[in-house]
């Protein structure tokens, strides 16, 4: 009983102690105040080193650039893969080339940025939501400050960013999709003795509201996320991979064209993997087809007859044009999004 209290009485005692050494360090280094400020500033850094609303409007700005100097590569892309080889392998377009030149010959310069304002008015959000939830994906996923994001943590936030912007890419690529090809329906329908009314995206977005309700607008949502995740995994992994290993300025950012090359390259490989998946979407969103093309009731459907009807070579049909379409319009928002335009707007270090 006595070594027990003797004891207690040695803790009680070094913890007077530990309390008043404690106290002179706070004294000597000037007090507690001084103390609660460091931690509060150390709390208040890492949210100020991730800004929310530029990565946004970067986001925005990078989407409308990029989507307004390749969409006639992307109306083309969209052609190709919905004409299907008749039976003595006749085909409306032979190539990307020939596609380009008939459609500027039948349709005009203007022809070739149909679907173009509902791109430009939806991209902004697109791209604002994916950009950003990879940014901020990454920064929740990352094991600390300034060490390399695992690849598994990489693809995980990619992922995710995918699945995000679903909510907007389907509808936006929906209404696109029917107003590029409807150049093709049109001449298709006139060779075969028929006429199809032309639509507009308003009228076509108030007909599947009417008949469908919001669902109507999200047709193909299985497919699209099929091609937007997978893209994702791939694609940022991979820029971030070949952004890293180029050159820094000396805040540390990237320069301009390691961005735009990373970007480039990353996004062209990550396109020509999922083109398969953007085949199939492409073909389950067109809403008018032209007289004696197939129907489809969904993705394993649409693979079935495309396979049968088609062989495999048809899963890869604007796979070239694909790549040229997404190569510069991912350079263009890395870049836009890495020089920092809405920090310089905003007045943002």
């Amino acid at each position: 009983m006595h070594l027990y209290f003797v004891r207690v009485q040695e803790s009680v005692h070094s913890r007077e102690i530990d309390r008043h050494s404690h106290r002179n360090l706070l004294n000597r280094k000037g007090g507690i105040s001084k103390l609660v400020s460091m931690e509060k500033h150390t709390v208040q850094k890492p949210s100020e080193q991730f800004k929310l609303l530029p990565k946004v409007i970067n986001g925005g700005i990078a989407g409308i650039i990029g989507v307004s100097v390749v969409f006639p590569l992307d109306l083309v892309k969209t052609r190709l893969q919905n004409q299907v080889i008749g039976p003595g392998g006749e085909r409306m377009y032979t190539s990307m080339l020939d596609c380009f030149r008939k459609t500027y010959r039948a349709e005009g310069y203007f022809g070739m940025y149909k679907g173009s304002a509902v791109n430009i008015l939806l991209i902004t959000p697109e791209k604002a939501i994916k950009l950003t939830a990879n940014d901020t994906f990454r920064h929740y996923l990352s094991t600390g400050p300034g060490q390399r994001l695992p690849i598994q943590r990489e693809m995980l936030a990619g992922g995710l960013a995918g699945a995000c912007q679903i909510v907007v890419t389907t509808p936006m690529e929906l209404l696109k999709i029917q107003m590029q090809d409807a150049g093709r329906v049109a001449t298709a329908a006139k060779e075969a003795g028929k006429t199809v009314p032309k639509v507009s995206a308003w009228s076509l977005t108030t007909d599947l509201l009417r008949k469908r309700g919001i669902l109507g607008l999200y047709q193909g949502t299985g497919a699209t996320a099929l091609r937007d995740v997978t893209f994702s995994v791939i694609y940022f992994p991979l820029f971030a991979r070949l952004n890293d290993m180029g050159p820094k300025r000396e805040d540390g950012s990237s320069v301009f064209w390691c961005s735009f090359l990373a970007g480039c390259v990353a996004g062209s490989t990550a396109a020509l993997s999922v083109n398969p998946f953007d085949v199939i979407k492409t073909r389950l969103q067109v809403i008018k087809k032209a007289p004696g093309e197939p129907t489809y009731n969904g993705v394993f459907d649409c693979i079935t007859k495309t396979m049968k009807n088609e062989g495999p070579t048809a899963f890869f049909k604007g796979g070239a044009c694909r790549m040229i379409v997404i190569a510069p319009l991912f350079g263009i928002a890395q870049t836009v999004y890495y020089l920092g335009v809405a920090e310089w707007l905003l007045g943002l270090k």
